[in-house]
């Protein structure tokens, strides 16, 4: 995937929609009042506003989705200096389907710990720790950029920018957009995430699987409780619970491939008030990750299967609720070489690096269940920072130089994208 061997990239190739100063420094500063102004998702009215605003000024024309947050805007419908608008967001004589460019506008519910920034969070126990707000400024930054090369007669093809709510939220604000319409004329769609292990100015790239599918797990164990002085007498539901976290996963490890990389990891077990009663009830609560789509289909019958079993060894009555998540972000090769040409043609081959494949989920996975497209990681550690920081943590924070890097990643590609026959 090198500059050289792209064949829609010339090596005397010079392409537009650089960002200026001007706007880089706008973007920055509309990066960091989203910073101090977290929205968790479906309550994004602020971010909503912001965005819309900020758009309609460009001239263009957002539309606020069904859901009350998020929006979506084409940019290139007006034909610039070019052709008619046909209204369905395609120019005359151009029946190909848009590129379209998604950000996620929501943030979590924990507290920003970071210090000796003048932009932490304003609102308590809210914070951007995932990176939320850089993908929104991107996505922002490459629909004005692109705005202003369609006025100049140099887009050549419609995109179209989404702004989605709720990423954080199972099974993911995607769904609704989708079920809103957010893909009606969209062919392809690219995304990029925050990746605190990447220096700022390169992006990981992996075709196929690069994140994992991610379903939640609730479990309640009942049965007769009593002194801890006659357990025979009883259901000892804080035994039982304890067995089906750790021999759950024993269980499932030893009934599945290990290439399906199936992993049930537990993150709440309550059971029980005074040291010498053995409650009548017991919950716990957890993630399902899954490497492979397939494999994902399954999970819910697996999973159901050896609680059950593991719980009836202790006669404990057990209730499942199994919330189907996200299904792993599958990334399509013809999109990871759109990505890669337009990363080589702005920074050089050399910015680009292979990446593996993580056990998180994203909701850009339901995307890929209707058109291809690719996730690329976004580098955002400076370079030398040798601090070990991580997603979804109060203290985490990006170079904010990772805002040029991807508005001018995103506008290469929809040049590139808009060229090809």
């Amino acid at each position: 995937m090198s500059r050289e061997s792209d064949p829609e990239l010339p090596e005397d190739a010079s392409l537009p929609g650089t960002l200026p100063e001007p706007l880089r420094a706008e973007l920055i500063a509309f990066r960091r009042d989203l910073h101090m102004h977290p929205e968790l998702g479906n309550q994004e009215f602020r971010t909503t506003a912001a965005l819309k605003a900020r758009l309609e000024k460009a001239g263009l024309e957002p539309r606020v989705l069904s859901t009350g947050t998020g929006l979506i805007c084409d940019v290139g419908t007006s034909g610039g200096a070019r052709s008619s608008d046909k209204g369905d967001g395609r120019r005359s004589g151009d029946t190909r389907p848009m590129l379209a460019l998604r950000a996620d506008i929501d943030a979590l519910p924990i507290p920003d710990t970071k210090t000796g920034v003048p932009y932490r969070s304003t609102v308590p126990d809210r914070a951007h720790a995932c990176g939320h707000d850089i993908h929104t400024t991107i996505v922002l930054g490459a629909g004005l950029v692109l705005a202003e090369l369609d006025r100049q007669g140099l887009l050549p093809h419609p995109v179209r920018l989404i702004f989605q709510p709720a990423e954080e939220v199972l099974p993911g604000g995607a769904a609704d957009a989708i079920e809103g319409g957010v893909l009606e004329g969209v062919g392809r769609i690219i995304g990029v995430h925050c990746d605190p292990r990447v220096d700022v100015g390169r992006i990981g790239l992996r075709a196929g699987p690069i994140t994992s599918a991610c379903d939640r797990l609730e479990v309640t164990l009942d049965g007769p409780g009593g002194h801890t002085a006659r357990p025979h007498l009883t259901t000892d539901l804080v035994t039982a619970a304890a067995k089906v976290a750790t021999e759950v996963p024993a269980l499932l490890a030893r009934r599945v491939d290990a290439r399906w990389g199936l992993a049930v990891t537990w993150g709440r077990l309550v059971a029980g008030h005074a040291c010498n009663v053995i409650p009548q009830h017991a919950e716990l609560s957890g993630t399902v990750r899954c490497l492979d789509l397939a494999a994902w289909r399954e999970a819910p019958d697996l999973v159901h299967a050896a609680i059950d079993e593991v719980a009836g060894m202790y006669r404990a009555k057990s209730v499942i609720n199994y919330v189907r998540g996200v299904p792993p972000v599958v990334n399509d090769p013809g999109t990871i070489e759109l990505l890669a040409a337009a990363m080589a043609g702005r920074r050089g081959s050399y910015a680009i690096e292979d990446t593996e494949q993580s056990l998180g989920g994203e909701d850009f996975s339901w995307y890929l269940e209707h058109v291809p497209g690719a996730m690329a990681r976004l580098g955002v550690r400076t370079p030398g920072d040798t601090r070990r920081l991580d997603l979804h943590r109060g203290d985490f924070d990006a170079d904010e130089e990772a805002i040029t890097v991807g508005v001018e990643l995103f506008t290469a590609a929809a040049l590139l994208d808009g060229n090809r026959s």
